[in-house]
Formats: structure tokens, sequence, C-alpha cells
């Protein structure tokens, strides 16, 4: 089965969790998910993977999430946002063997592999 990772090459935690995975025999398939944005669809899957809200995965912090005053969106406008501006997805992301983690910390994700 394929281990993929949603990546940001510029994000230490990322690139930690992707280190972790190599350094177990693991080539995963790494989607940038900024420059190869995912639609709603799937956002949406991989958040019912997570088994988390769609608001658990959205980074709070970034700029453009205080100019779409997002703080009182609902679970649509949050997903359309982040399939906008793929730059408010938490990352990184790991999906494996049907479930996906999120790697913060990058350890988190060896509870799926």
């Amino acid at each position: 089965m394929t281990t993929t990772i949603w990546h940001n090459p510029r994000c230490s935690k990322s690139r930690q969790t992707l280190k972790l995975l190599q350094d177990r025999g693991i080539e995963p398939e790494i989607v940038d998910y900024q420059k190869s944005p995912p639609d709603i669809a799937e956002i949406s899957r991989i958040v019912a993977l997570l088994g988390v809200a769609s608001r658990d995965i959205i980074r709070t912090g970034e700029k453009i999430y205080r100019e779409l005053d997002l703080a009182n969106a609902d679970n649509d406008e949050l997903l359309a946002a982040m399939a906008a501006h793929p730059i408010l997805i938490e990352r990184p992301i790991v999906e494996a063997n049907g479930k996906a983690a999120l790697g913060r910390p990058p350890e988190n994700v060896l509870k799926i592999l």
C-alpha cells in the first residue's frame, strides 16, 4: 500500500516527518499540496480519515485566515477556504493503510504505519 505525505518543504515538522518515514525505509508519495492543491472533496476525505473536524486542520495563525474572517466560518466555508488557499491546511498529513495522521509531532504518524 502507498504511503502519502501532504508536504511543505519549507516546514520543519513536515521535513522531520518525511525524514522519520524515510529512516524507517518508507519512501512516501510526496504531495506538495501548495503547488497541487487538493479540492474540497479531497480535503473532506482526509478530514474523515483523520477523524477530526475541518477546523482542527486549519492554520489559524495564517494572515489569510484573519483576512477571510474564518473564526466563525462553518464547515463548508472552511473547506472552501482550504481548497482556495492551501497554506491554511495544517501539515504534514500522512496517509497510509486506509488511515491518516497529522505529523504534529512527527512521531504521531507512526500509529498508522
